[in-house]
């Protein structure tokens, strides 16, 4: 399957090489040998950059080799060398042993003190010099060595004098820059790394048109064609076959080559020395040196603003929903931990495994989410970080326009003046003090069970789930929770409250102080709001209703909603599972934007100046208006006078 010359597509336009080792070692003269393509009878002691011609190796990449001095007054000099390698080459002398000791005591340490995390080819200059007695192999010398030190990537021994591998040196540090080892094969296990396993699967699958996971004989020449540009004769292909099925009978089947076949393949073309072969297939699929897909193949958001979201379309949501219930193998209407890492194992990684989506969304008794859950998850990912829709999307098979698969929603001003959003996804900001029930708000809406214990939290998290709203609408709610201790940094950003389609704030009905704390964050974000332009609508939350009111709770509570202009606390009980349809109402009051605005007393004195302001402007304008009209009036009374 593939042929040699696959030629560099990596994007690389050139590939820096550091030559470092101690003094003696034949360093210069390996640079100047390898560049005039015979040995210099004087070689001066520190050569300056070299450049090799475009064409010195068929990858036609440049290569620019950077002589080092060996004087301890330039050891900062040779420091800043390093770390601007793509490769180091480090030079002992053969007939030194002591040399090859100080690259395990001293060179190999000082490029891991450095940080310089760069391929590594070890080279075992003056081979003409070394003692013919000594018996011990190259393999047998480096083995030790290079369990040590897994960043070398190649070892090999040359002779500048009678010109023995010297283009050889130079070679292999070129291709472990274009074709790197460690992003694709783990050299202590001798297996695929998983990211690497990963990329090749979605390849696979890509190239398995007919979904009969196998690749027929017309699916694998298709497959050449498009990485190598040529296609396999029937006889080749065959071979191909039989190579793998006689090292892996499951690897060929009667339909075709096999998943577990294919990457059997690129195990032996990386253990053969052929990284290129596997770095050509995977960069022809849009793969970079990380093994992600390149970001140009990941389309631009469009331009919004800040008081603009992003939310899938209907025509990704069905995608999804096709998708769940492809993987949903036992059919119990949820993604079972081992379903969803299948769904996902065509991708880096699944993107619900770590923060903000982990244990943000609802799962049942054996870890399954449910087809709601799964479409909440992906609505929190697209209303975050949209580009890593788009990118998962691409990397689970979507076949479309990956662009088609999200929408910029209407600007939220908008919504306001029209008295009405037409958001499916909606974002709540989450206030109040310190063991108000925030976190249990929280769980309860992901049918989390009621814990007694307190942990504070410390950082911003998020619950998202759908929310059936009267008349069979189904919306998204996304929970964030702000810590006490958050909302100052939160409200310090001019846009903090921008992507907030709706602000609830939590206290404890037991507790006066957490109350006159809750009113007083209402209080600083209505003033942000009004000061930014970014107000909200907010609702006032009376959790742990199952204990008795503070005194006079009901008089406070009643004071502040008058005055600020919101609805009255919304009692709830976690403890006892009564909600009092909360999360209808939050996704009620979001989906009617200008109602629920809280007013300041500040704000209250400034849309009545403003309105005096205008009373007075109409004042002087009809005043000037009838001014106008008098003059003209006397115009013509004055005309016809003097006519008479």
């Amino acid at each position: 399957m593939a042929r040699a010359g696959a030629g560099n597509a990596n994007g690389r336009t050139a590939v820096r090489i550091v030559v470092a080792g101690d003094r003696g070692t034949g360093k210069s003269s390996l640079i100047l040998t390898a560049a005039a393509e015979y040995f210099p009878p004087n070689v001066p002691p520190l050569l300056p950059p070299t450049r090799l011609p475009d064409d010195f190796y068929p990858e036609r990449v440049p290569i620019t080799i950077i002589d080092t001095s060996s004087r301890p007054e330039d050891n900062n000099r040779v420091a800043e060398d390093l770390k601007a390698a793509d490769a180091v080459v480090l030079t002992y002398a053969c007939d030194q042993p002591q040399t090859l000791d100080r690259l395990s005591t001293f060179w190999l340490p000082k490029l891991r003190q450095l940080e310089v995390k760069v391929p590594v080819i070890v080279v075992g200059c003056k081979l003409d010099l070394r003692d013919e007695n000594q018996q011990v192999s190259l393999e047998q010398v480096m083995s030790p060595i290079m369990q040590q030190f897994r960043e070398i990537e190649t070892c090999i021994e040359c002779s500048a004098f009678k010109h023995i591998q010297i283009p050889e040196v130079f070679y292999y540090a070129q291709k472990a820059v274009l074709h790197p080892t460690a992003p694709l094969f783990d050299q202590e296990t001798q297996t695929l790394k998983d990211q690497c396993v990963r990329a090749l699967k979605r390849i696979f699958i890509c190239c398995d048109h007919d979904r009969d996971g196998a690749l027929s004989d017309a699916e694998l020449n298709d497959f050449q064609v498009k990485c190598f540009n040529a296609p396999l004769q029937p006889s080749e292909i065959v071979g191909v076959k039989r190579v793998v099925q006689e090292k892996l009978p499951e690897g060929v089947n009667d339909q075709g080559l096999t998943l577990t076949g294919f990457l059997f393949l690129h195990a032996l073309f990386i253990e053969k020395g052929r990284l290129e072969t596997t770095w050509t297939v995977l960069r022809k699929f849009g793969y970079n040196n990380d093994i992600r897909l390149s970001e140009e193949l990941i389309p631009s958001l469009p331009k919004r603003t800040s008081d603009q979201s992003v939310e899938l379309t209907n025509e990704a949501i069905e995608y999804l929903t096709a998708t769940f219930n492809l993987y949903d193998n036992d059919g119990d209407g949820a993604l079972r931990p081992h379903e969803l890492e299948e769904l996902f194992s065509t991708a880096p990684a699944s993107p619900f495994s770590e923060f903000p989506y982990k244990e943000a969304e609802e799962k049942n008794a054996f870890g399954g989410i449910s087809l709601d859950g799964f479409l909440s998850q992906w609505a929190l990912m697209t209303l975050l970080n949209p580009s890593s829709t788009m990118e998962n999307l691409i990397y689970i098979g979507y076949a479309g326009d990956v662009s088609s698969a999200i929408r910029v929603t209407r600007k939220r001003r908008l919504d306001r003046k029209k008295q009405q959003s037409d958001r499916s996804v909606f974002q709540c900001f989450v206030f109040g003090p310190k063991k108000a029930g925030k976190s249990a708000l929280l769980d309860s809406f992901l049918g989390r069970p009621f814990s007694d214990n307190y942990y504070p939290t410390t950082e911003e998290h998020y619950a998202v789930n759908s929310v059936d709203q009267p008349g069979g609408t189904k919306k998204y709610l996304v929970l964030r929770e702000i810590p006490e201790d958050g909302v100052s940094k939160l409200l310090s950003s001019k846009e903090a409250l921008a992507a907030c389609d709706i602000a609830v704030f939590v206290h404890d009905s037991s507790d006066e102080l957490s109350w006159k704390t809750a009113a007083d964050l209402l209080v600083q974000v209505a003033s942000h709001g009004e000061n930014t332009g970014f107000v909200v609508p907010c609702l006032i939350v009376a959790a742990k209703d199952d204990l008795d009111s503070f005194p006079l709770a009901i008089q406070h509570s009643t004071r502040v909603s008058q005055d600020m202009g919101t609805e009255a606390p919304i009692p709830i009980s976690t403890k006892l599972g009564d909600f009092n349809n909360v999360f209808r109402k939050i996704v009620s009051a979001a989906e009617h934007p200008h109602l629920s605005i809280p007013e300041t007393e500040a704000g209250k004195s400034r849309k009545q100046y403003h309105r005096l302001v205008n009373r007075s402007l109409m004042f002087v304008s009809v005043g000037a208006a009838v001014a106008i009209v008098g003059l003209a009036a006397y115009r013509v009374y004055a005309a016809r006078k003097n006519s008479s």
